[in-house]
């Protein structure tokens, strides 16, 4: 666009051309989040979407002694050798019966793709980081450190997965006395 041309535009818009887009900007700028939502039997759940590295269609796996329940096995992906973990078990609510209809959610949980097993996909949501509320603590419970937050989305409640203490394992009294050779 020539100068001439700009500050016609500059004259009839009342704004600088350079602003253009800069509104835009400011919004990108704003403090919302995304999160892809996801269910669990009747729960919703979510991730947050920076951490997502692809969503796949559930296949088979290839599963490994000696891991924990919740370990269902690893999958090759593209050469890259990815941990399931089935959330349902590790939220206690036992095997996910897999079937061709469940998703595996790959994430990035610090250098390592791990793939979460759930039931179905729901949305991507974008909230302002405010709404978060906090995760009763009605009770001692191990699975309450699995979650970051609850939000309210038009009528239904996401509970934020943390995926950093996803994968740690509580330690018990048994494993702390038990010597290692």
């Amino acid at each position: 666009m020539s100068n001439q041309a700009g500050s016609q535009a500059e004259a009839a818009s009342g704004k600088p051309q350079s602003s253009w887009g800069a509104e835009d900007a400011a919004a990108a700028t704003t403090d919302i989040i995304q999160f892809i939502s996801f269910a669990i039997g009747q729960e919703q759940y979510g991730v947050d979407i920076m951490a997502v590295r692809e969503i796949k269609g559930w296949s088979e796996i290839t599963h490994l002694p000696k891991q924990p329940d919740y370990v269902r096995g690893v999958l090759n992906l593209r050469g890259v050798i990815v941990p399931i973990v089935d959330l349902r078990c590790r939220f206690g609510q036992g095997l996910t019966e897999s079937t061709p209809l469940h998703v595996i959610i790959i994430v990035q949980i610090d250098q390592q793709l791990i793939g979460l097993l759930a039931d179905r996909v729901l949305d991507i949501v974008s909230f302002d980081p405010a709404k978060i509320k906090p995760v009763p603590k009605v009770a001692q419970s191990e699975h309450l450190e699995f979650l970051s937050g609850i939000v309210t989305i038009e009528s239904a409640m996401i509970a934020l997965i943390d995926l950093d203490n996803l994968l740690n394992e509580p330690i018990t009294i048994a494993e702390e006395k038990t010597p290692t050779h």
